[in-house]
């Protein structure tokens, strides 16, 4: 690698990963190529090739740049995230859905613990700081692990192989959920399902009144910007007033927690609306452009220890499943609601629904809210996880964990 990096101003990077950003997303829409995005999705592209760009002396490993989107972009786009949530649609998913959901949620945050606790010794130290962000990621979706990531600190150079294990591992597993759909009627049978909640979710998803999407325009543009930016800053300014405590609750998570309370409390407003102009694409836009730039602090030497942590990724997945299975046969919940329980932890709102369709294609947009309350669920549930996990790796290392 050359000493001194081809691009280094601040505005050409810009430049350069947001023309990358677009350019990974024209590919992944293009016939040829889609079958490959289907099996390497976007976020994998969009990390991983900065992480080559790097080691052969094209950006930087350090800008001002990567700095601003960890402060400033990631927290504004968050927010809007957040603040658009429909709680009151959550609700009408009923007792059922929303126990298997959160069934997988706390094998998550049971599962990261252990199977760190087995392979520890021969881990780097700081490997915890990379599940953790990986937990966020398993608990609702990008926007939880990029938070954890930021709040516990962890080293670009860890995230590295965790990109990794949560394609291989987490589509891995998506794919061995689809392929049970074909024999949900069977399993169902077995376990006397409720099959009867499946009605009631259809009728109760039947009585939301979705509003039409509208184009964006120039006012809710401008709306987006300013509520996110304004909004994400005084919270991220609050969490600098709140005393840090451990290696998990850092002024950073403050402010984060904040982001979610705040946004929480927002959603109920009007400005929930702004989710009908696309404010949830502006924001994931805004997240790929900082998963970019984490991509470019990495490292490909930590890249070899992706087979270890990949088994620390099955032992993981696996103890989350024996939860979902465990209270899927307690409540005599059908199959759709273990499928959908699961990927609204592992998938997030991208891949539910897909799975949803998969079993009940009356029944996709259920997948979609199973999704977002995993999101929204995701980040305090992960950094619970994190908490588990730091204390895990203390235990076995002491200091140098932190």
């Amino acid at each position: 690698m050359t000493d001194q990096p081809l691009v280094t101003d601040p505005t050409a990077l810009l430049v350069l990963f947001a023309g990358f950003v677009a350019l990974v997303f024209y590919a992944s829409q293009t016939p040829p190529l889609r079958k490959l995005f289907e099996f390497l999705p976007p976020i994998v592209w969009v990390y991983l090739l900065p992480v080559f760009g790097t080691s052969l002396g094209i950006t930087p490993s350090e800008s001002p740049l990567y700095d601003w989107c960890t402060a400033t972009l990631m927290p504004c786009a968050l927010f809007l995230l957040i603040l658009t949530t429909d709680v009151r649609a959550i609700r009408r998913l009923g007792p059922l859905a929303a126990a298997l959901l959160l069934a997988g949620t706390l094998g998550i945050v049971v599962g990261g613990p252990i199977a760190l606790a087995i392979f520890q010794p021969f881990l780097d130290p700081q490997t915890w700081k990379g599940l953790a962000a990986l937990s966020g990621s398993w608990i609702g979706g990008l926007s939880n692990m990029v938070a954890i990531k930021e709040g516990v600190g962890c080293p670009d150079e860890i995230m590295s192989p965790m990109i990794i294990v949560d394609s291989v591992v987490g589509y891995g597993w998506m794919a061995i959920v689809i392929s049970f759909s074909a024999h949900q009627d069977r399993i169902d049978r077995r376990n006397h399902a409720k099959r009867d909640v499946l009605d009631e979710l259809s009728e109760r998803m039947a009585k939301i009144q979705a509003e039409n999407a509208k184009p964006i325009n120039l006012q809710s543009f401008s709306t987006m910007l300013g509520v996110g930016l304004v909004g994400s800053w005084l919270c991220m300014r609050g969490g600098e007033l709140i005393p840090e405590a451990g290696s998990v609750l850092s002024h950073f998570t403050y402010g984060v927690l904040l982001i979610v309370v705040v946004g929480l409390a927002l959603s109920f407003t009007r400005l929930r609306r702004l989710e009908d102009r696309g404010a949830s694409p502006v924001a994931y836009g805004g997240l790929y452009l900082m998963i970019a730039t984490m991509g470019a602090g990495g490292n490909l030497a930590a890249v070899a220890e992706a087979p270890l942590v990949l088994a620390v990724g099955v032992v993981w997945i696996s103890i989350h499943v024996a939860f979902l299975l465990t209270a899927m046969r307690l409540l005599r919940a059908p199959m759709f609601l273990f499928a959908t329980g699961s990927m609204g932890n592992v998938g997030g709102v991208v891949s539910t629904p897909v799975v949803a369709g998969v079993y009940q294609p009356s029944l996709a947009a259920v997948g979609v809210l199973m999704g977002v309350l995993g999101n929204l669920v995701g980040t305090p549930m992960g950094l619970l996880c994190a908490q588990l996990m730091a204390w895990v790796a203390r235990a076995y290392v002491g200091d140098a964990a932190l």
